[in-house]
């Protein structure tokens, strides 16, 4: 996830980054807000439910009390007392269906028991057993209300007693019938709210439909204390109160049952609204972003183009400087930074140049001072001294091969400086490293090391003679001077591939760890007391001119071994690669 996500560019990594922020911003807040929004309506459905049962209760014990306060009123009135005194059913039927219809209650109905609780008159047809009537006479002389089931109906009564010289001589019960015109009715007082009156886990009377009121009633008795159920995809938060017959038992239960339909949909709307808000703020944030992230890339894209620049080496670069926040400061250092690389490569360069010409001067001092003091010797013995003619011959030539010597290690220089190289001519390798080595041959007795040369005479090569004779010189006298205690150099050479390899081979003390990966770069060297270390790069230099290669083998304290590769055939037109 990390790689994928690293090789991204930096604009893309703002933008991503920014938009996972305001997604996870926004996830939080709308599940806050949600939660919050469901705690709410959820209060709110039960507070409405509770408004919608407190309305349900004044109803409900107005309608009691106008049963109640009718009842008493007829039973206190002197015609119905006379009429019931008389005792006589007829009488008593037609006073009471005249009161009653004159009274004319909705809804209502109405009868006339005598006092064991067998019907004299009844208007409504509401059906009551003698055991009620013997139930209610249990409180009187006191009104009893309650409800009863009859026929799969329910019945809301009020039960009141006439007395006559103190002894009940009737009953008058009066009531409502609990029915689905009485449930929408409550529905419309109570704001709404369905209205489910359940006995004997049956729906009795509702306002709902009658499918939906057996399904919930069915929910509600398996499991009696919920208090939100679902019908249909529709839930309600539900309340219950319990309907009592007139001994106070319980008979069955009103459910008000207030639907979440509408407060889902008003969640739904705002999930909606969040979410679009959501995709608005995405879009809105993601455009800002991309536009001020575009202004911050831009200048950090140039600082990477000018970098790149300044690695390969154009210090001239210039940052372009936009701004006076963070990135122009940065861009202000950076083309700081650059002018000082630049002078102090300048600076480098011109002591480098310096220091090269100091270094190329004790090199050539060195050199030059051993052919220099044989000419200045042999010049004084000539001028001071009586000589024999075989003496100054002697003295002579050791003067040429000194100016000779001088001149080769100025033609040397020359050649380096202009990158030019004399003609290749055939020439005995052995006889080349004889000639190298005969220069050294007293400092070798003088440190009392052996130098063999065990290179075969047929071995004969296409060279330029001068410069390979100071390859052999300069490899065996580094070794010379690794070597003031005594040891022993060879020089072997044999034909292989085509090739003729050529091995300057000491018992010295090796080479040193801290210069062997660049051995062969100039000013190299460790351990010498003469020289500056320009002679392995310009022998390797002769090597690879000859179209071969020279490289060093060794191992601390088991001395060095140099070998020397040469392509082998017919004479061949060498060209230098020296480079000014």
């Amino acid at each position: 996830m990390m790689a994928p996500f690293s090789r991204l560019s930096l604009l893309w990594k703002i933008l991503l980054s920014t938009s996972l922020a305001v997604t996870l911003l926004f996830a939080l807040t709308g599940w806050i807000v949600l939660r919050n929004a469901v705690q709410t309506t959820t209060q709110t459905m039960q507070d409405e439910v509770g408004a919608s049962f407190q309305a349900y209760q004044s109803l409900w014990e107005a309608r009691a009390e106008l049963l109640a306060s009718v009842s008493l009123t007829l039973s206190q009135m002197s015609d119905v007392r006379s009429a019931f005194g008389t005792r006589d059913p007829a009488t008593i039927r037609d006073t009471a269906n005249e009161l009653w219809n004159r009274l004319a209650i909705k809804n209502a109905v109405f009868l006339v028991t005598d006092a064991p609780g067998k019907v004299i008159a009844s208007v409504g047809g509401m059906p009551v057993a003698e055991q009620d009537v013997r139930n209610a006479a249990k409180r009187f002389p006191d009104q009893v209300s309650g409800f009863l089931v009859r026929g799969g109906r329910l019945y809301q009564t009020v039960f009141t007693p006439v007395y006559l010289e103190n002894v009940p001589q009737n009953v008058l019960v009066a009531g409502y019938g609990v029915d689905t015109l009485v449930a929408r009715q409550l529905k419309a007082a109570t704001g709404g709210s369905e209205i489910l009156f359940v006995a004997d886990g049956q729906p009795i009377a509702s306002s709902l439909e009658p499918g939906a009121a057996r399904q919930v009633a069915s929910s509600l008795a398996a499991q009696p204390g919920l208090d939100r159920v679902g019908e249909g995809g529709i839930e309600y938060a539900a309340r219950p109160t319990q309907l009592t017959d007139i001994e106070g038992k319980p008979i069955g239960t009103l459910w008000i049952l207030r639907s979440f339909a509408t407060a889902d949909e008003r969640l739904a709307a705002l999930r909606r609204n969040i979410i679009l808000l959501w995709l608005l703020a995405v879009a809105a944030s993601l455009g800002l972003t991309y536009v001020l992230a575009r202004r911050i890339v831009e200048p950090v894209k140039e600082l990477d183009r000018a970098a790149a620049e300044v690695a390969r080496q154009n210090y001239d670069h210039r940052v372009k400087v936009v701004s006076q926040d963070e990135l122009g400061r940065l861009a202000r250092t950076f083309n700081a930074m650059c002018a000082s690389i630049q002078q102090a490569r300048q600076d480098l360069i011109r002591q480098e140049r310096i220091s090269t010409i100091g270094r190329l001067s004790s090199s050539i001092v060195h050199d030059l001072r051993n052919p220099l003091a044989a000419v200045y010797g042999g010049s004084e013995m000539l001028v001071d001294a009586e000589l024999s003619p075989t003496q100054v011959k002697r003295l002579a030539g050791n003067i040429y091969r000194a100016s000779r010597r001088i001149q080769e290690l100025l033609q040397d220089l020359l050649n380096v400086s202009r990158g030019s190289a004399r003609g290749a001519e055939q020439c005995k390798l052995r006889e080349v490293a004889a000639d190298g080595c005969q220069s050294l041959l007293a400092s070798a007795d003088a440190q009392h090391v052996g130098l063999e040369i065990r290179i075969p005479d047929e071995i004969e090569l296409p060279m330029e003679r001068n410069r390979m004779e100071r390859v052999f010189s300069n490899l065996v006298g580094n070794a010379l001077e690794m070597m003031p205690e005594g040891g022993r150099i060879q020089i072997s050479a044999q034909a292989q591939n085509g090739f003729v390899v050529a091995e300057v081979r000491d018992t010295g003390p090796g080479i040193a760890p801290e210069i062997r990966d660049s051995l062969f770069e100039p000013f190299v060297s460790a351990g010498k007391k003469n020289g500056l270390g320009l002679g392995l790069a310009l022998a390797r230099q002769t090597l690879l001119d000859h179209g071969g290669d020279m490289w060093a083998e060794s191992e601390p304290g088991h001395g060095a071994c140099f070998r020397l590769r040469l392509p082998a055939g017919a004479a061949r037109e060498v060209h230098s690669s020296i480079s000014k």
